[in-house]
């Protein structure tokens, strides 16, 4: 990669996140790979993994890539006294370490990334990963947030947003940065693009994820049940509305065949069915879609957070939030011509191997580090996106 051909100033990165799972940590991992990869040591401080095989093995996977090792914590949900503990061990680990850069994962990571103490010339970077900026202004949490992410703009040296649908979500509910922003999409690796083949017991749709009302499942049960048709679905992945769900599929008419196959790595969930549904009610740039595209899976999905970034012009073929009745439409539409929506799959799958991989992710997010930490020394290298034009775009929308 780009940052082992040249003289770097950025040689050791100390990454911070709450959960190991999901999106967030799928970026996190990739990271650190690619970072260590590229001759730059990294370092990972994120709570003790749910005690279930797979957390656990993702995590011991992890810690063989992290030359700065991987150091787990109690790490809480919600902001408490518990966070002084927190940014006090990081705080030992940061003067041990020295980390030429922090970077701040989620509302908590970030939260403590710019909190700690750190040496002069340290630079501490925030990626929002959706958190705190899914929550409405005018809520309690929003207002507690935000109010927050507002405080520790002046300590933010970079912002990275996955998606000009999060740079648009933080300008308008928490302002202008006041450090140096990016906007950064996430990739896939090189594996991800070999295909997938289908198992000939496969279900006609899958959804995988996780099981809470904002990822529209409870909108795709709607759907299915009214499609007066025999239609078979897998859901795979856990959450805390699984029971509020299977509710649901039980009440639905019998030829609608619902199955809950738990959490799973997503490319075996993808060999169980022929076309993925994603019927989000809110997102921000959902790894599922990037992974079922680059394997070239028939994929259903909303018009939410970050999906419409990667669709590009085809975009117009994603569907409204909490549209039962336009879901039940386009499923019956993919059942009708499959070879219709294997040739949109395989259209997609070409846009993510020219914009989304992790080649490109990793070293785009170097190029960021290196450019925060020329302006720390008070050198002249222009940013990726600098404030100034974070700035004159809110000007422009008006915000």
């Amino acid at each position: 990669m780009a940052a082992a051909q040249r003289d770097v100033a950025v040689r050791r990165v100390l990454h911070v996140m709450r959960l190991p799972m999901g999106g967030l940590f799928r970026h996190v991992r990739d990271l650190v790979m690619g970072q260590q990869e590229a001759g730059i040591a990294a370092g990972v401080i994120c709570a003790e993994p749910p005690d279930d095989g797979i957390s656990v093995a993702r995590l011991a996977e992890l810690e063989h890539y992290c030359g700065l090792g991987l150091h787990t914590t109690a790490m809480a949900r919600l902001p408490g006294f518990g966070d002084l503990a927190n940014i006090r061990e990081a705080a030992g680990l940061v003067a041990r370490l020295k980390p030429d850069v922090i970077h701040g994962h989620g509302a908590k990571g970030g939260l403590i990334a710019r909190l700690v103490p750190a040496p002069r010339g340290t630079v501490r970077v925030y990626t929002p990963h959706g958190g705190s900026l899914h929550y409405g202004r005018a809520s309690l949490e929003g207002l507690l947030y935000h109010g927050a992410e507002r405080l520790m703009r002046a300590r933010t040296d970079g912002l990275i947003f996955e998606s000009a649908f999060s740079r648009d979500a933080y300008l308008a509910k928490i302002g202008t940065p006041k450090g140096d922003a990016a906007i950064i999409h996430n990739g896939v690796s090189k594996p991800e693009f070999e295909p997938v083949a289908t198992y000939a017991s496969a279900a006609d749709f899958l959804f995988i994820g996780e099981l809470r009302m904002l990822k529209g499942v409870s909108t795709l049960i709607e759907a299915a049940s009214t499609m007066g048709r025999p239609v078979h679905i897998r859901i795979a992945g856990a959450g805390p509305d699984r029971a509020r769900f299977e509710q649901m599929a039980r009440e639905a008419p019998s030829q609608v065949r619902i199955e809950f196959l738990g959490a799973m790595p997503a490319r075996d969930a993808f060999r169980l069915a022929r076309t993925i549904v994603m019927p989000s009610w809110n997102e921000s740039f959902p790894y599922v879609v990037l992974e079922a595209a680059a394997a070239g899976i028939p994929l259903i999905a909303t018009r939410a957070g970050g999906i419409p970034e990667i669709f590009g012009s085809a975009a117009s073929r994603l569907l409204a939030p909490a549209d039962a009745a336009a879901l039940a439409g386009a499923m019956a539409a993919a059942l009708a011509d499959p070879a219709a929506m294997q040739a949109d799959a395989m259209s997609l799958r070409q846009r993510i191997v020219e914009l989304f991989t992790v080649d490109r992710m990793v070293e785009s997010v170097g190029d960021f580090y290196e450019s925060l930490a020329a302006r720390k020394r008070g050198e002249a290298r222009r940013p990726v996106m600098p404030a100034a034009s974070v700035k004159a775009e809110l000007t422009r929308a008006g915000r």
